[in-house]
């Protein structure tokens, strides 16, 4: 394959308009998280994410699960984790079976404003993907986008 080769170019083209569909909502849902309840996306989230752990098997996720959940290096993630905790709105604690395993998890405060923020979000993205639609170059991905009910894993 060249560089000129049209699979490439096609390729190239798809993976354009994914990076903006993508680039578009998470500007939307974080001007919105921040005007309305002082929440960056990453923030939003994590305290999602961590919201749905539960104390069964399997139930905490170790950081380098929760760093893949939120699309950030572990390093990066910790930090997120301090600034949250910082805030009350996460806390951690040592693993009662394995004294070297550290859980977070939301606090009562936290999942209040997960509460509180959660409409604003699905707003947010809502808008932003009708706004989308209106590029026909990222309306299939926008369809997508609507009919993919797949979880995601953590």
């Amino acid at each position: 394959m060249t560089a000129t080769d049209p699979a490439l170019t096609a390729l190239s083209q798809g993976w354009c308009a994914l990076s903006l569909l993508h680039g578009r909502i998470e500007a939307r849902i974080e001007r919105a998280l921040q005007a309305g309840h002082d929440l960056s996306v990453r923030e939003y989230s994590l305290l999602d994410v961590l919201s749905r752990q539960h104390d069964g098997d399997g139930g905490h996720l170790q950081m380098k699960q929760v760093a893949d959940a939120v699309v950030l290096s572990q390093s990066a993630t910790t930090r997120l984790v301090t600034r949250l905790e910082e805030r009350r709105l996460l806390e951690r604690y040592l693993c009662p079976t394995d004294r070297r395993g550290i859980y977070t998890n939301v606090t009562a405060a936290g999942l209040k404003l997960l509460d509180e923020a959660r409409p604003t979000n699905d707003a947010a993205l809502r808008e932003a993907l009708d706004e989308a639609a209106e590029n026909p170059d990222l309306v299939p991905l926008v369809r997508v986008v609507e009919t993919l009910k797949t979880p995601v894993p953590a």
